[in-house]
C-alpha cells in the first residue's frame, strides 16, 4: 500500500490494506468465525533455544507500529477472537487454536504466508497464502499442495525446514542442502533422526560426514521450527460485528472507501443496511 495518512498525519496505509484483505476473507466460506493472533514481546522459548532467532529482521517501521493497536481495535469491533500473550509467538498461539478447534470438529483455514504452518495441514485444515497480486485470490494449500510445493508430507515439514533452514527466521540449515536434496533424503529415510543415523548412506557422499557432525544443529532446528500446540487460550469466542462501531472507527480514520466497502459487506453478508 502507498504511505497513506489521515489529515492530521497519522499513518493509515496498513489499516487500509488489512481492512481490504479481511473484508474479502470474511466474504468467503460463510458462515465462519475468525481468530486473529499477534506477537507480543517476541518468543521466549525460541530465544532460550537460540538467542539469534529472528535477529536478522529489521525493526518494525514506526508508521506500522503506530497502526498495530488500531488494527487490534478494528478486529475487536469486527467481532473476532483477538489473542496475544507476552513472550509467546503468534504462530504457537495460532497452532494451539487450530489443534483445539480441529479436535472439536471445526474446519480450519490458516491465513498466512508462513511456511511453518504447512506442518499443521491435513484433511480439515488448509492454509491460504496471500494473493501474489491484489487482483488475484488467496492460494489454497492442502495436503496435496504441500507435497507439490515441498516434496514431503505435511507432518515432515519440520524435518524439511531443519535441513534447509529458514532465512526468514535466521535459522541456518546444513550448508549446500537445498529443497530437492532435503526432500529426497526425507523420502528415503523418513525423518531427520533417521537421516543422521544413516548418514553414511547419504548421497552425494560429501554430506555423509557433514550430516553426521550436524546432529546438534538439526536437533536445535527441529525445536525451533516445530510449532507448539498446547497453549491454553481460554474461551475462543466470537461475536457479530459492532456495525455502528466499525463505521465510526473507519470514519475516524478517514477511510471513506472502506466505509462504502463495509456497508456493502454488511448488506450482502448480514442483510443489514447501514
Amino acid at each position: 500500500m502507498p504511505e497513506l495518512t489521515r489529515s492530521d498525519g497519522f499513518p493509515t496505509g496498513a489499516l487500509h490494506a488489512f481492512f481490504a484483505g479481511i473484508i474479502k476473507l470474511s466474504s468467503m466460506d460463510v458462515p465462519h468465525a475468525t481468530a486473529i493472533f499477534f506477537d507480543q514481546g517476541g518468543s521466549a522459548r525460541h530465544r532460550e533455544i537460540y538467542p539469534e532467532y529472528k535477529a536478522n529482521r529489521d525493526a518494525m517501521p514506526d508508521a506500522m507500529r503506530m497502526q498495530i493497536e488500531p488494527i487490534r481495535e478494528l478486529c475487536s469491533l469486527l467481532g473476532f477472537f483477538v489473542k496475544s500473550q507476552n513472550g509467546i509467538e503468534a504462530d504457537d498461539l495460532l497452532a494451539s487454536a487450530a489443534e483445539l478447534l480441529f479436535a472439536k470438529g471445526s474446519k480450519i483455514s490458516i491465513v498466512s504466508a508462513d511456511k511453518d504452518f504447512a506442518q499443521l495441514i491435513r484433511p480439515g485444515i488448509r492454509q491460504l497464502l496471500p494473493p501474489l497480486k491484489s487482483s488475484l485470490g488467496w492460494r489454497e494449500i492442502d495436503t496435496v499442495g504441500v507435497r507439490l510445493k515441498f516434496g514431503v508430507l505435511a507432518s515432515q515439514i519440520p524435518d524439511f525446514l531443519a535441513l534447509v533452514g529458514d532465512n526468514a527466521d535466521n535459522i541456518r540449515g546444513i550448508d549446500g542442502v537445498g529443497p530437492k536434496t532435503a526432500a529426497k533424503w526425507i523420502k528415503d529415510f523418513g525423518s531427520v533422526e533417521n537421516i543422521v543415523k544413516r548418514a553414511s548412506w547419504l548421497k552425494p557422499e560429501k554430506f555423509q560426514k557433514i550430516v553426521a557432525e550436524s546432529s546438534a544443529l538439526l536437533s536445535r532446528n527441529l525445536n525451533l521450527v516445530r510449532l507448539k500446540t498446547d497453549y491454553d487460550l481460554g474461551d475462543i469466542s466470537t461475536s457479530l460485528p459492532d456495525f455502528d462501531g466499525v463505521i465510526k472507527f473507519l470514519e475516524k480514520m478517514e477511510m471513506k472507501r472502506s466505509v462504502v466497502s463495509f456497508k456493502n459487506f454488511a448488506k450482502q453478508q448480514y442483510q443489514i443496511s447501514l
